[in-house]
């Protein structure tokens, strides 16, 4: 999955990307990173099953070069919409140094420019439909997304099918890409505006789900500590956790995405997918080849691999299920799968 970070120029995103990354990024050319998700449940599973290494899930993170990006109200250069086509989620950073009014402004103003990117595209092939002629439904559905549109409606609040999105995908549309905006605020706002994120959210008219805030320069400085002095950093600023906590869950929140983790005494690893996945799909996040051999999953839940205390006692107490590859995978499950290939 891979995260970009975009906005009007000088709103920190090489700052927030360092912040978020813990790596550097060059403003001029942007820069990729992984960045680790944490989850305190794999400690408590290592508890048990005492691994060799334990690997957590990854996002990763892309920084955009900060020239490709216009200023605050000038049009983004087709080259920067062709970038971000290729992003699987775009984090909208916004400068709310001078308040959450001018945040509200920028972040219409982005909107606005994703509204007229994909309804470029959807004339632009409406035309080319009208010349060749054919292409029904493809042309009845790219009607109704220019209504939507032309409405000021991004097409990811339309009720579309799967079928629907299928024909849609090759467009990659700007304004169905999940989107998650991240408010930069300056230090003396930083505790007040974490608290009021349902409030702050309504005001730029996003889903507080979406929406992280943090304050760039000290989140840079945060991660240059020890983790043994970062959390009494926190304790001072009057936060429960750091910002790229926030913002990774505000990831999840968004893409609703869950973790499930295979267990053993080589790795402990935890797993993404999106909610709802059936097990042969989970599979296939972990290889290829035990999707192809699945014969089944051995699923232990959450909570009754702590409480049991591992997988041989509770496969002594029967809390070790064995499903097919269309049961739905849980958050937190443990999953052991079984393939021939």
């Amino acid at each position: 999955m891979k995260v970009g970070l975009v906005g009007f120029q000088a709103a920190g995103k090489s700052t927030v990307f360092t912040a978020v990354s813990g790596q550097p990024s060059d403003p001029g050319r942007g820069a990729l990173a992984t960045a680790r998700v944490p989850d305190q449940r794999l400690a408590a599973i290592a508890e048990h099953c005492r691994p060799r290494r334990i690997v957590e899930a990854e996002l990763r993170f892309v920084d955009l070069a900060s020239g490709a990006f216009a200023a605050a109200g000038a049009s983004l250069a087709p080259a920067t919409l062709a970038d971000m086509r290729d992003l699987d989620v775009l984090g909208e950073v916004v400068d709310a140094f001078t308040g959450s009014a001018d945040a509200a402004n920028l972040v219409s103003a982005f909107s606005d420019e994703l509204l007229l990117a994909d309804l470029a595209v959807v004339e632009k092939r409406l035309e080319r439909i009208a010349r060749e002629g054919g292409q029904d439904q493809e042309r009845d559905l790219l009607a109704v997304c220019r209504t939507a549109l032309e409405e000021g409606r991004p097409l990811g609040t339309l009720s579309l099918g799967m079928p629907e999105l299928g024909r849609l995908s090759g467009f990659r549309f700007l304004t169905l890409k999940p989107r998650i905006v991240v408010l930069n605020v300056d230090e003396a706002s930083l505790a007040g505006a974490v608290g009021r994120g349902v409030e702050l959210a309504g005001t730029l008219g996003v889903d507080a789900r979406s929406l992280a805030v943090m304050s760039a320069p000290i989140e840079c400085e945060l991660a240059n500590l020890d983790e043994a002095e970062q959390p009494e950093f926190l304790a001072d600023l009057g936060l429960a956790a750091a910002a790229r906590e926030r913002f990774i869950r505000a990831c999840y929140d968004t893409l609703d995405l869950i973790t499930f983790f295979t267990a053993g005494e080589k790795e402990l690893r935890a797993w993404s997918i999106t909610r709802n996945e059936p097990a042969l799909r989970a599979a296939g996040a972990v290889h290829s080849d035990i999707a192809r051999g699945f014969i089944r999953a051995e699923v232990i839940a959450y909570q009754d691999y702590i409480s049991a205390g591992g997988e041989a006692a509770c496969r002594s107490a029967g809390k070790l299920r064995l499903e097919g590859r269309d049961y739905v995978i849980a958050d937190g499950d443990v999953v052991h799968f079984r393939f021939n290939v």
